[in-house]
C-alpha cells in the first residue's frame, strides 16, 4: 500500500444517553464518513487519500469533527453536504476550507 499524501480522521464518537458531553454520533457523523468514503471511491484516490474513522478527537461541541494530516487541519461542524468541498479543495488542490476550520485557539 502506498503511503497517502492526506490522512483524514472522521470523528464517530458516540456516548451514552445521558452523558454530560455530547457526542459526533448526535450530529450526524456517520453521513460524514460514509460521504467520504463515497468520494474516495468515486475518485479512486486509494493510492494518495486515506480515510479512516475514529473516536473522539476532543471538540466535542462543535462536530462532527475531521482532522486532515500531515497538515494538522481540524475541521469543525462538518456536515454531508461539506464533504464534497473538503475532498475537492483540501484533499485534492491542498487548499483547506476556510468555512469549516475550527479557530485557532483550538489547538492552544
Amino acid at each position: 500500500m502506498p503511503r497517502p499524501e492526506r490522512h483524514v480522521f472522521v470523528c464517530v464518537q458516540q456516548r451514552p444517553e445521558g452523558h454530560p458531553r455530547p457526542s459526533c454520533s448526535q450530529k450526524n457523523c456517520n453521513e460524514v464518513a460514509e460521504e467520504f468514503f463515497f468520494n474516495l471511491q468515486q475518485t479512486q484516490a486509494f493510492d494518495r487519500i486515506q480515510v479512516t474513522t475514529t473516536g473522539c478527537l476532543g471538540p466535542c461541541s462543535e462536530g462532527p469533527s475531521v482532522l486532515v494530516y500531515p497538515e494538522g487541519v481540524m475541521y469543525g461542524r462538518v456536515g454531508k453536504e461539506d464533504v464534497a468541498a473538503i475532498f475537492e479543495e483540501h484533499l485534492v488542490n491542498g487548499k483547506p476550507v476556510e468555512r469549516l476550520l475550527m479557530p485557532k485557539d483550538f489547538w492552544g
